[in-house]
């Protein structure tokens, strides 16, 4: 009975044992596989972040280069709005130039003529008197 129970026991343990060794392996190939799958999935991850920051890197250089267009857009406008100011003040300038010019000149006309007018009369009147 005494060895029954130990080839029972021993049995029960070679069993266990063997179980115990069929639990490890398959554990032991589960856990390789499980381990793999993580580093797949660390190395999808790893994937997704680097589209992440390939895309997050697009979007900055697209609102950099949105933001230079728009700044050099604003200095052209700035640029030409302040020639095409010169160029008004400029013709505004000239066209006061030459009314002033053409003014002048009426009047010094203006006067030579009734200076030349006065003359003839006095000139007159001084013959009529003699």
């Amino acid at each position: 009975m005494i060895v029954q129970r130990m080839s029972e026991t021993s049995g029960f343990t070679s069993l266990s044992s063997s179980r115990r060794g069929s639990s490890r392996s398959s554990s032991g190939g589960g856990g390789g596989s499980s381990s793999n799958s993580s580093s797949s999935n660390s190395g999808s991850s790893r994937s997704r972040s680097n589209s992440n920051r390939g895309s997050s890197i697009v979007v900055i250089v697209v609102v950099i280069v949105v933001v230079v267009v728009v700044v050099v857009v604003v200095v052209v406008a700035v640029v030409v709005a302040v020639v095409v100011a010169v160029v008004v003040v400029m013709v505004v300038v000239m066209v006061v130039v030459v009314v002033v010019v053409v003014v002048v000149v009426v009047v010094v006309v203006v006067v030579v003529v009734i200076v030349a007018v006065v003359e003839v009369v006095v000139t007159v009147i001084e013959v009529v008197v003699q």
